[in-house]
This record gives structure tokens, C-alpha cells and sequence, in this order.
């Protein structure tokens, strides 16, 4: 089947607009919360879609996935609070334009730019996925699991600040995914005797426990009464077409930045956004006004970080290989439905991918839609305080995690995680880079010891096959370029007090 062949009016069906629209609600109004994001936004949903059928399944995650990252720029332009790590970079000018003149016209612009870089990254995912996959289907088990330390070096190496803690947190996920009977010896690892632990943790279980349980312990212990004030007066998100050829070069800039950071492991929304502001500010005619209110420094990471989503789901459909927590989660919804997503997708499952394509195209229109109308009441939400959401929040995650299994120990389990990561997130340790290992450790062990299996246990396939090389070769870099970049920082912040003395 060939990507015109599709059956369009089937993606029109009920269940997948329905799914779309509800993605994309509960998307704006996670992301606009600040400290919750786009991964809590899909854990919470992760657990209805068992019931759903598989398109209409997987587009509710990714239209939730779209809408988070819109929304936390609400969050970020009205209150100068970032919704989510990604709007950070939109924080600087789209806050200072909102009390300036005009909070609409920082949203409008966010809004469109938002929906561009979706689109964006939309058709890149279209069209970019099958000449991928045609080359994905050339990999083997060395590829394959020498793909899965690449992400793993990405995510330890380049999305923390703390190399050390970002490591620990990878190795302690890699850990706990050996839990259970394993797959080849048929050996009991860590299961304490106990049949509940045979099949391994349960992965929604652990990502309500990190993600959701955890940020509302932060919650708790901080302020139950805290609430977010803000004027909502002027959130009309309206441009006329002068104003949108203002920032159409951001727009390009930031939509062609995020498509390719986005497919690169471990990077992420954030680090696209960031890249995108930065380009697009000394690219600019008037770079000094960017901190003071200008449109192009709102428009270029807001492109950026919903181009990302494209760009992030190209490794899980023709790879199998996810790059971040929130393609780890949508990826568990292909195996709840017993998917398995990389090469042979294209051909097992041909009229879900083109299904998953222009969906993707849909929901990104559907996000404009529903953003347009409801931006300014989810605006409002921000000034409920922290005593009504936290058990709101909580009923819904815990019916969540009951509902995925019905087993009552995955409570358990999620307790436990929240636990653990409400303090070892205030200890700087990675709640990703756990997630990430965590979902790649069966990858990484199977095809490890497949590929020893095959080799009779010598490891030179990992160095001549073609490939391996060049993988070998990114993860070098990877490696050279963070080493780079730490000794570059230490040498600015030793080279500061000698400035000052």
C-alpha cells in the first residue's frame, strides 16, 4: 500500500476524531499547568486506550503530544511560568510581548507558529518514514542495539547538566527492566519468589509513579494553596497577515531545526526550541530587540518544539526505537496492541502507518481549531490552586493505573516510584533518562545476546559490518562533543571570577 492508496474516509471514523479531540484537550490543558508537560499529558491517557482501537489509540497519545507542547507557551506567555521544559526558550520574549501590549497577540503568535512547525514536522514524518525504513530493514541486531546506547549516551550525555546523576539514573533503569522471567534462560530475575513480579514491572504503572505521583508530592510539599494570578483581560488570539509574514522566517527556521533535532535521540523538544531562538536571533535584522517583546523569538521555538513531535516519532515507527519519554510512552501503546513498530511495520500494518501520517496532519489542524477557542479559558485554569488539582490529578492516576491491569499491586508500584523519584528528582537525578533505559533494556539485551548468539560469542560484528561503523562513529561524536562542551563550560566559569577579580 502505497501512501495515496489509503483509505481516508476510514481516518474520519468517530472513534479517531474522537480520540484526536480529546488528545488534543487534555494536551492544552496539561501542558498549560505549569511543571506537568507533554509525557504526563500521554501517561495520563495511556491507560483508556487498552479499550480503543489502534489508530484511534495512538492518535489520542500523539494529538496529546502536540497540544502539551503548545499549551505550556500559555503558561509561559501569561505568567512567565514555563507549562513545560520546551517553553522556556518562548518564556523570554512571549512574556515580555504579553506585558508589553498584548497577552492575545503573544498567544496568537505562539498558536501559529505552533501549528506550522506541526505541519512541518508532519510531512517530513510522511514522507521521510518508508526511504528510513527501506534502510532500517538493512540493520541488524548489532545496529539495532548499538541505536539503543546511542540514545542512551544522547540522553546521559547531552540532556543533563549532571553527566553523573543523568548516568546513574540510566543504569537504575536499565536495572529495574531485568526484572521478571527472562526471555531466553528463562531465569528468575529479581522477582523475590513472588508470580506478580514474573511478567516484570508494569510500564504505566512506573510512568504514573515517576511522572505524575511524584510531581504532585512536589506539589504537596511546596504550597496546597498556591495559585497563579494573572490579568486575563486581551487574550484574543487573532493576526492579520502582516503580522504573520513577521515571522515566517522564524517560523522556517524553527520548523526545520526541530524536525532534525527531533529524530536524534536523547535531544528533544527543549533542546530544539533553544537552538531555534538562538539561530533565529542572530539571524535577525534587529537581534537586540529579541528579550524585549519580539514576535520572531516567540514563533521560532514554538515551531521548533511541535516540529519536534514529527521528527521524534520517525525512530519509533521505523525503528522501533524511541527517542525521548514521551515517544517511549506512545511506543507502549503500539505493544499494548500488540504492534510492533520498526521495518516490518510498513508491510505488516501498512493501513495503520498511513493512518498514524495523516492523522498526525489532522491533529496538528485540530490543535489550531481547539487551541483558537479555547486558549483563553485554559488561560483561567492556571488560577486554580494547588488543593483543588492535586487530588483531581491524583483520582485520575491512580483510576488510570488500576484500569491498564486491574491488578492492585501496579498501585503499589506506582506509589513506590513516586515516591522515589519525588526525592531523587530533588537530588537532580533524570526522570527521563531512567524511562529511556527502562524501555530500551529489553531492546538492548535481546539484541545484544542475539547477535553474540549468532556470532558464537565474538564481538567483532559490532566493528565490520558496515552499519555498526557509522553508528559507532555518531556515538563517538556524541561523546567528543559533550566532553567538549563540559570543558568549554568549566573553563568560562573559571575564566568569570578571574574577569570580576
Amino acid at each position: 500500500m502505497t501512501l495515496f492508496e489509503f483509505d481516508f474516509l476510514g481516518l474520519f471514523s468517530l472513534s479517531n476524531l474522537s480520540g484526536i479531540a480529546i488528545g488534543t484537550f487534555v494536551g492544552l490543558l496539561i501542558g498549560a499547568l505549569p511543571g506537568l508537560g507533554a509525557t504526563v499529558a500521554i501517561v495520563l491517557l495511556l491507560p483508556f486506550t487498552y479499550s480503543m482501537e489502534p489508530l484511534a489509540a495512538i492518535l489520542m497519545l500523539v494529538a496529546a503530544y502536540q497540544g502539551a507542547e503548545y499549551g505550556g507557551s500559555i503558561s509561559s506567555i501569561i505568567l512567565g511560568i514555563p507549562g513545560t521544559p520546551a517553553a522556556a526558550a518562548t518564556l523570554i520574549d512571549g512574556n515580555a510581548l504579553a506585558k508589553r501590549s498584548s497577552p492575545g497577540k503573544a498567544l496568537a503568535y505562539s498558536l501559529a507558529a505552533s501549528t506550522v512547525g506541526g505541519l512541518f514536522g508532519g510531512l517530513v514524518l510522511l514522507f521521510m518514514s518508508v526511504p528510513l525504513s527501506v534502510v532500517a530493514l538493512q540493520l541488524g541486531d548489532p545496529e539495532f542495539f548499538l541505536i539503543g546506547i546511542l540514545g542512551l549516551v544522547a540522553v546521559a550525555g547531552l540532556s543533563s547538566v549532571d553527566v553523573l546523576r543523568s548516568s546513574i539514573s540510566v543504569v537504575l533503569g536499565l536495572m529495574t527492566a531485568t526484572i521478571g522471567i527472562d526471555v531466553i534462560s528463562s531465569a528468575h530475575r529479581y522477582t523475590f519468589g513472588s508470580p506478580l513480579l514474573f511478567d516484570g514491572l508494569h510500564l504505566v504503572a512506573v510512568l504514573v509513579g515517576i511522572f505524575a505521583f511524584a510531581e504532585m508530592f512536589s506539589m504537596i510539599s511546596t504550597d496546597l494553596h498556591r495559585k497563579y494570578v494573572t490579568d486575563r483581560r486581551g487574550l484574543s488570539t487573532r493576526l492579520n497577515i502582516a503580522e504573520l509574514r513577521r515571522v515566517l522566517r522564524a517560523m522556517w527556521i524553527g520548523s526545520g531545526i526541530g524536525s532534525v533535532i527531533g529524530f536524534l535521540p536523547g535531544m528533544g523538544a527543549g533542546a530544539s526550541a533553544w537552538f531555534a531562538y538562538s539561530l533565529a536571533r542572530n539571524t535577525s535584522r534587529k537581534p537586540e530587540t529579541f528579550g524585549t517583546g519580539n514576535p520572531e523569538g516567540i514563533a521560532a521555538p514554538e515551531a521548533a518544539n511541535n516540529a519536534t513531535v514529527g521528527g521524534a516519532m520517525l525512530p519509533v515507527i521505523t525503528l522501533g526505537i524511541p527517542g525521548s519519554a514521551s515517544t517511549a510512552i506512545i511506543m507502549s501503546a503500539f505493544i499494548i496492541h500488540g504492534i510492533q513498530p520498526g521495518p516490518t511495520v510498513f508491510t505488516a500494518n501498512p493501513a495503520l502507518v498511513n493512518g498514524i501520517f495523516y492523522g498526525f496532519l489532522v491533529a496538528t489542524l485540530a490543535m489550531f481549531v481547539i487551541g483558537k477557542l479555547l486558549t483563553p479559558f485554559f488561560a483561567r485554569v492556571l488560577v486554580v490552586p494547588n488543593y483543588i488539582l492535586v487530588p483531581i490529578v491524583m483520582i485520575l492516576a491512580m483510576v488510570g493505573v488500576y484500569a491498564s491491569s486491574y491488578v492492585h499491586v501496579d498501585l503499589w508500584v506506582a506509589l513506590i516510584f513516586g515516591v522515589a523519584f519525588f526525592l531523587l528528582n530533588k537530588l537532580d537525578f533524570s526522570a527521563p533518562a531512567f524511562i529511556l533505559a527502562f524501555v530500551l533494556s529489553p531492546i538492548l539485551e535481546e539484541s545484544l545476546r542475539r547477535a553474540l548468539l549468532i556470532s558464537d560469542g565474538s564481538y567483532t560484528m559490532f566493528i565490520t559490518r558496515g552499519y555498526s561503523i557509522a553508528i559507532l562513529a555518531v556515538i563517538t561524536l556524541v561523546v567528543v562533543l559533550g566532553i567538549a562542551s563540559r570543558l568549554r563550560r568549566s573553563s568560562q566559569e573559571t575564566a568569570r571570577p578571574s574577569a570580576g577579580s
